[in-house]
């Protein structure tokens, strides 16, 4: 089980330098497009907040976070965004403020969490070190998008290696989701780590085998690109599907992106 303490370490460290990112922005930077379509940069933030929000939510009041799963279910398609929108209309330095307080509540409701907890959510219940560790993943995610609308580029870190790893246990649900039957086979993934080390996961000897660097896989899981512009490689016919719908975020089946020669 992974260690809560380490993942909301990592947690703030991603958010950290993100808040970097868009701290000085000027008010048409918030306002500019982003590879996400119809999301703006500050979309993106309040995405981010809105999503920060939930958890807490879920954390501190899970009889309150079950009204939002049943908002959910009732536009499945749309209630995400309506969250995005709702705090994108905010002046740039408000939204700001309004995702600096809530991440750093929800850091310490989850360091506070009674060891063994478990929370509601979008998908499965999660533990804190999950929920923090799914909030890492948006973050990065997001911020990608953000980064790519800025033309800035970011340093593959470590912390990529729980990105990693919650696109790998989502591999079921990103079948599932689509209506497809998750393959009963376990897979061999081996990902090549921003400092060179191997990160390997999955049986030795398994017949479906995915390989690559970790930015590249993170990418994918995330659905921040497309296979084809991306070093990731399967082997299996399972393994090869799994790379065309890969997600590592609850929901419905995210549309992804095209490839960048499309």
């Amino acid at each position: 089980m992974s260690d809560p303490a380490v993942v909301l370490d990592d947690l703030r460290s991603e958010s950290d330098e993100l808040d970097l990112l868009v701290g000085e922005l000027t008010s048409a930077q918030w306002a500019g497009p982003t590879p996400a379509p119809r999301w703006s940069v500050a979309h993106q933030i309040a995405h981010l907040a809105w999503t920060d929000a939930a958890a807490l939510l879920a954390v501190t009041d899970p009889e309150a976070f079950a009204a939002q799963i049943e908002k959910a279910l009732a536009a499945p398609d749309s209630f995400v965004d309506e969250g995005a929108e709702a705090g994108a209309a905010l002046p740039p330095g408000e939204l700001l403020a309004r995702w600096r307080d809530g991440r750093e509540r929800l850091q310490q409701a989850l360091r506070k969490a009674p060891a063994g907890a478990r929370f509601p959510w979008y998908g499965p219940p999660m533990s804190a070190a999950s929920m923090a560790t799914g909030r890492l993943m948006e973050t990065w995610a997001h911020g990608q998008d953000i980064a790519d609308a800025l033309g800035a580029v970011r340093e593959p870190t470590a912390r990529l290696r729980h990105v990693a790893h919650i696109g790998i246990r989502a591999r079921d649900f990103a079948f599932g989701v689509r209506g497809l039957t998750p393959p009963a086979d376990p897979f061999r993934v081996e990902l090549t780590a921003p400092g060179g080390d191997l990160w390997a996961y999955g049986p030795e000897d398994a017949a479906q085998r995915v390989t690559g660097p970790a930015l590249d896989f993170c990418l994918l899981v995330t659905q921040r690109a497309h296979r084809d512009d991306l070093a990731v490689r399967a082997e299996g016919a399972d393994a090869d599907r799994w790379l065309d719908i890969a997600q590592a975020f609850a929901g419905p089946a995210g549309p992804g992106r095209g490839p960048k020669a499309a």
